[in-house]
């Protein structure tokens, strides 16, 4: 039995700690939040006990804490779970600082625990297919990967003020995306061009962020990645990608609410994408933590590691330079 703590009783927090509540093996003990209504709320919906980080870290029945509380905490919280023996799973980014990131991943390295980083793209069932089927070599070597990854609306600026910008945000997915389908046979990043506009709210602009964006990456191997990017898709929450190889194509498509295609003589018709991200993603969540706790429990690697967190903050960096400078950024 694995006994765990959650940081983070937000959004995000609400998913990750329902689904630990459902594993076998696993007992959720303890819920830590800044706003204690919020922690004793979910704690109680879950049967879970409301903790402070310290009560949590000098617990030694606890194996496992789940990181799900804002990006500035992140890196704290790693390096004290590292320090007190804890295995972690930390949400998207490690930190908003490159050389901060580096440093925790070193202290994981050191203390010799275990760190997954919440990539849930990687767990999806569609994206997790194609990549099944890009390894068995069904489309040949891997040359050319379009990314669409659009939001229906954006955040609060409240949030855009403290989230490190929409390259570190929202494109960090996309990043790992890169890495995980162009740079699996050790391939990386030769150069990126970054550049982007505010179109959706002039509020976003001057919090000094972009709410639309357009990424170009050129491998060592020559392979290339487009990303577009934008906070306002108003059919609804637009993630796809298509990766080209030497003997074809794979797709993965929108998910919807229904597959059902309506075609009458005024027209056919389907479903808009899935609404939001908790509705695309929800299979990914649930599928992200099984994978945590079976790799704890079988000793196996993880899909997704701090390193990869490092890594795809450092094309974060690498894009939001671009962007300002109007300046291909080289690696």
């Amino acid at each position: 039995m694995k006994h765990v703590a959650v940081f983070g009783a937000g959004r995000i927090g609400r998913i990750h700690a329902t689904n630990l509540a459902a594993q076998s093996g696993v007992q959720l003990k303890y819920i830590c939040d800044a706003v204690p209504a919020a922690a004793a709320d979910l704690a109680q919906h879950l049967g879970a006990q409301v903790a402070d980080i310290d009560t949590v870290f000098a617990d030694k029945s606890i194996d496992a804490v789940a990181i799900c509380s804002p990006t500035t905490t992140h890196s704290d919280l790693i390096a004290r779970a590292a320090a007190a023996g804890k295995h972690i799973f930390c949400e998207k980014p490690v930190d908003l600082s490159v050389q901060r990131a580096e440093a925790v991943a070193q202290a994981v390295s050191a203390a010799g625990v275990a760190c997954m980083i919440g990539f849930q793209r990687r767990f999806d069932p569609t994206f997790n297919e194609a990549k099944t089927r890009l390894d068995r070599g069904d489309i040949g070597n891997p040359e050319m990967l379009v990314i669409t990854s659009r939001d229906p609306g954006a955040p609060p600026v409240e949030y855009i003020q403290q989230s490190g910008g929409i390259f570190r945000d929202m494109l960090i997915h996309d990043f790992d995306v890169f890495r995980w389908i162009l740079c699996g046979d050790g391939d990386r990043a030769a150069w990126l061009s970054a550049t982007g506009s505010c179109l959706t709210d002039p509020a976003i602009g001057k919090a000094g962020d972009f709410d639309c964006t357009a990424v170009t990456i050129k491998t060592v191997k020559g392979r290339l990645c487009q990303i577009n990017t934008t906070r306002r898709a108003a059919y609804g929450y637009d993630q796809r990608f298509e990766v080209i190889g030497s003997k074809g194509m794979l797709q993965c498509g929108n998910h919807r609410p229904s597959e059902v295609t309506q075609a009458t003589a005024q027209g056919t018709a389907q479903d808009n994408p899935e609404a939001f991200f908790l509705q695309r993603y929800a299979a990914a969540y649930r599928l992200e933590i099984e994978h945590f706790f079976t790799q704890l429990q079988n000793g196996g690697s993880f899909r997704t590691t701090v390193q990869d967190g490092v890594d795809a903050q450092i094309l974060a960096d690498a894009a939001a330079q671009s962007a300002a400078s109007n300046q291909i950024i080289t690696f």
